[in-house]
């Protein structure tokens, strides 16, 4: 048995859950989510509880018990909530800038990158070189967060480009020169 999917979720106030045969709709104070259920799971609402019930004891089914009761917790989070993602720019003359729904980066090329903000999430540059992501669905913000750092890698040897706040870069050692003659 999944042991993250027998765990209820207690649905916190200001939060509404529809359960219907289909799907599981939240909504709250930020937005309102749906998931569409996974076949071989149910998901059953007692007063302020949510309980995923695997419908049989298939390894697949099982398994799907688990994410479903993930997916639907972290709605439930988002919605209340939500959730931010910090990205960090570094290096000499890379900085951020937001023009209206396009992000716009300098990030040492010939040309400033624009990258398209989508609707599902909101973009905030407190700083040049600080770029906040947020929205209310965990994979989304994510998502574009990977997809924002992908323009510009970290490189171990002078620690430049983007990074999430909470990532160690492993910095690498330069060329070591051998010493005596030559050169």
């Amino acid at each position: 048995m999944s042991r993250i999917g027998k765990k209820p979720i207690v649905v916190p106030k200001g939060v509404t859950v529809q359960v219907d045969k289909g799907a599981v709709a939240v909504k709250g104070q930020k937005g309102e989510l749906k998931l569409t259920n996974r076949p071989g799971v149910k998901v059953q609402l007692e007063g302020a509880t949510l309980t995923v019930i695997a419908a049989s004891e298939e390894r697949k089914s099982r398994a799907m018990q688990g994410t479903t009761r993930a997916l639907i917790a972290n709605m439930i989070e988002g919605v209340s909530k939500g959730y931010e993602r910090k990205l960090e720019i570094a290096g000499v003359g890379y900085e951020a800038a937001l023009q209206g729904k396009t992000l716009v980066l300098k990030l040492g090329f010939n040309r400033p990158v624009r990258f398209a903000v989508p609707a599902s999430v909101t973009i905030e540059v407190p700083n040049p070189t600080t770029l906040l992501v947020k929205g209310i669905d965990n994979q989304q913000v994510g998502a574009v967060a990977a997809s924002i750092r992908k323009l510009r890698k970290p490189e171990p040897y002078k620690g430049k480009g983007i990074k999430y706040s909470d990532e160690v870069i492993k910095r690498k050692a330069g060329k070591a020169f051998a010493s005596g003659g030559g050169g």
